[in-house]
């Protein structure tokens, strides 16, 4: 296999099993059916803060509880706390053992966190202003 086609092939295997924190805002926003967003992270964390709307379901469970939770036909999109935990990448390996379409969300949490997403707690749900190192402070999409 030449360079490029084995660039083109790792490349797009990582766009078809991997997505970031705008793109699955955006997915929620505009109401994209069949998208299940799953934290794989352990109660004390989810409590701590979480995507709205998502699956609490930490990694050990994913394959005793994800069939009674999460649809078949679903796209499922995983995360834990961010770039420096394989969290993410456990339980989106757990799921596709179960045969699920899935893809792991990068930067996780954090990301969401820092690029201003609404995070849901037991008060409530609020939005921390943007981190200028991880996306445009003005709230207009990065374009990239």
């Amino acid at each position: 296999m030449s360079d490029n086609a084995a660039a083109l092939a790792h490349f797009a295997a990582r766009l078809a099993f991997e997505t970031d924190v705008s793109d699955v805002a955006a997915d929620l926003a505009a109401g994209v059916p069949g998208v299940v967003v799953v934290d794989s992270r352990s109660q004390e964390s989810w409590d701590q803060g979480h995507i709205e709307g998502a699956v609490h379901l930490p990694t050990a469970e994913i394959a005793t509880r994800a069939p009674g939770l999460v649809p078949r036909e679903a796209t499922v999109v995983t995360y834990c706390w961010g770039p420096g935990c394989n969290g993410a990448t456990r339980a989106a390996l757990e799921f596709a053992k179960l045969g699920y379409r899935v893809k792991e969300m990068i930067g996780g949490f954090e990301y969401w966190a820092r690029e201003g997403f609404p995070v849901e707690t037991a008060s409530g749900v609020t939005r921390r202003p943007v981190d200028a190192l991880t996306a445009p402070v003005s709230g207009i999409a990065c374009a990239c």
